[in-house]
């Protein structure tokens, strides 16, 4: 527990209260419960009779019942993926124009023209368009989400507040389970359009929500309106605009900004071939975005349902929604540790136990084959719970947080939308390809448990790549991380930075592009024939000299300097 207390402490030398930029974040976190949710509800819809009943064009099941071919559970589950890669890419450009908070509006506005689309299909077309709308919307937000509260959060808790995007992710999946088995049972087209309009609840509320909250600080900085930013960092920080600490903290965001800026300019170009080391960041933020998807974790979640139930387990929407229950209490533990363990302790960790989960499954299937069906059913649901476990209290929430901290406010935007954009394009294949890979119908592959070999692989790669890529960003402002990028060569030398210098010395002072301050200009001089040597206290020498100057007044000066310390 005091692990856990020391995480969420306030450090005594910040001023000002952050409460207000606590509950703005996690309000806005539960942008979060719209990806959730949709995802959830799917997962069920695609199981009901009712649903298929209405929506099948002719199939059969083994069993002789109405059902959808794998193409088309494919195509319904995946559209929404593809519509959140094109919404991810989509955020940059709009949240640099519009602003971070007005485009999360407009965003919500999409989801919901989606959303009402899918309550009112009636064929397989119409479901497809309105969650490819639905998914524009999500990706929007999955991007800008956690970027407004990364770029509004007091360091000592931004690992935790962005945290809280991924647990209101498992909030919303809850949420559709719960409503799932609530309503599957229905004969009427009721058991599916419920779980779909549902949605639209907590969206206008969120939508409602932002409309009173304030831009970030740092967006205002970007765009140039300082006197914005100071309004909006003293609502969030809840101090006077004239107070030291706010001045100060407003100053150094403008000096990061102005020196990023004179590294280069903001483009598209720079997010790979920026400085300092841009392209090692998008590198690192895509490759946790694929990672987090190729551990295996929405396989469960859209067809965890539809897989229980082809592997003969009773009962599937009530084990599903127990995974779903397990899902949202695990991030709990995520959120308490993530500033204590720090971002690469709490990756390697879950990898190893999600890697050690998947491959167990997998083996026993395979040694067992047809044979003892119980047996193997308890160890599959048994240890997806466990994998669920390490997921949700790891990659789940802190590949969101590394994300939304490692890239220069210049590009942030740009980078984010990137990175987010390869997170959804895996989505999109694993949820289109995963039917042909589990599905018994001629032309799949049938791998059944077995397919839990392939995540429990990449769960062995995510290891060295967190190892090789990711910096340990935990308690140092967003500024210092671009010191950190230029000054440590190896991710696994991060965790001993200590930050050196601020941006405002680098304006004020001119220091080098490197962060390392110049060494202070010698003075030429040359020692008298009866200068001494002298040691100051803290251990550096220096000679007592006396300059070839043509007045001995000059000289005079220089030698009751004494012992002076010139290195800065």
């Amino acid at each position: 527990m005091a692990v856990f207390a020391m995480g969420w402490h306030k450090p005594d030398n910040v001023a000002g209260s952050s409460a207000p930029a606590i509950m703005v974040g996690l309000f806005v976190a539960t942008g979060g419960l719209l990806f959730g949710y949709d995802t959830g509800a799917i997962n069920g819809i695609l199981a009901m009779a009712t649903f298929k009943d209405d929506f099948t064009t002719g199939y059969k099941d083994p069993e002789g019942n109405p059902g959808l071919y794998p193409s088309q559970v494919s195509m319904i589950v995946a559209m929404l993926s593809a519509g959140t890669s094109v919404g991810a890419l989509l955020s940059a450009p709009v949240g640099d124009l519009w602003g971070r908070r007005p485009s999360l509006i407009a965003a919500i506005g999409v989801f919901c023209v989606g959303a009402v689309i899918q309550v009112c299909a009636t064929r397989i077309a119409q479901l497809v368009v309105g969650r490819a709308l639905a998914g524009i919307g999500v990706g929007i937000v999955s991007v800008l989400v956690p970027l407004y509260q990364s770029e509004m959060a007091p360091k000592w808790i931004r690992g935790t507040l962005v945290c809280a995007y991924q647990l209101s992710i498992t909030v919303g999946l809850l949420a559709a389970a719960t409503v799932n088995i609530l309503t599957y049972r229905l004969d009427s087209a009721a058991a599916y359009r419920i779980p779909m309009g549902l949605q639209l609840i907590w969206a206008v509320v969120l939508a409602l929500g932002l409309l009173i909250l304030p831009e970030t600080p740092r967006y205002l900085v970007k765009r140039g309106l300082k006197d914005a930013a100071a309004l909006s960092l003293s609502r969030l920080r809840r101090l006077d605009i004239t107070h030291p600490a706010l001045i100060e903290e407003l100053a150094e965001i403008q000096a990061n900004h102005e020196y990023e800026l004179a590294l280069g300019p903001d483009t598209y170009k720079d997010v790979i071939f920026g400085e300092p080391h841009l392209g090692r960041r998008t590198l690192t933020g895509c490759g946790l975005q694929m990672l987090q998807q190729l551990t295996g974790i929405n396989f469960i979640m859209y067809y965890g349902t539809t897989f229980f139930n082809g592997a003969g387990i009773d009962n599937p929407f009530t084990i599903s929604l127990i995974m779903q229950v397990i899902n949202m209490v695990s991030t709990f533990p995520g959120l308490f540790v993530v500033e204590s363990w720090g971002r690469r302790r709490l990756l390697i960790v879950g990898a190893i136990g999600m890697a050690l989960s998947q491959l167990l499954i997998a083996s026993f299937a395979t040694a067992t084959g047809n044979n003892n069906q119980t047996t193997q059913n308890q160890i599959l649901i048994i240890f997806v719970a466990i994998d669920i476990f390490f997921f949700a209290a790891s990659w789940g929430p802190v590949t969101w947080v590394v994300t939304s901290e490692i890239y220069p406010l210049k590009v942030r935007a740009k980078s984010m939308s990137v990175s987010t954009a390869s997170n959804w394009l895996l989505n999109f294949g694993i949820a289109f390809g995963t039917p042909y890979m589990v599905n018994t119908s001629s032309g799949a592959v049938d791998l059944g448990s077995r397919v839990f070999f392939v995540w429990g692989a990449f769960c062995i790669l995510s290891i060295a790549f967190v190892w090789c890529m990711v910096y340990e960003t935990s308690k140092i402002s967003l500024e210092q991380i671009d010191e950190m990028y230029e000054r440590v060569a190896h991710a696994w030398n991060s965790r001993s930075f200590e930050p050196s210098w601020s941006f405002q010395q680098m304006r004020d002072f001119g220091f080098s592009d490197s962060g390392i301050p110049p060494v202070e200009p010698q003075l030429e001089l040359q020692p008298s024939q009866g200068s001494t040597s002298h040691s100051d206290t803290g251990g550096s020498a220096t000679s007592n000299t006396t300059a070839t100057a043509t007045t001995s007044q000059e000289a005079k000066v220089l030698s009751q300097l004494g012992p002076v310390d010139f290195s800065y």
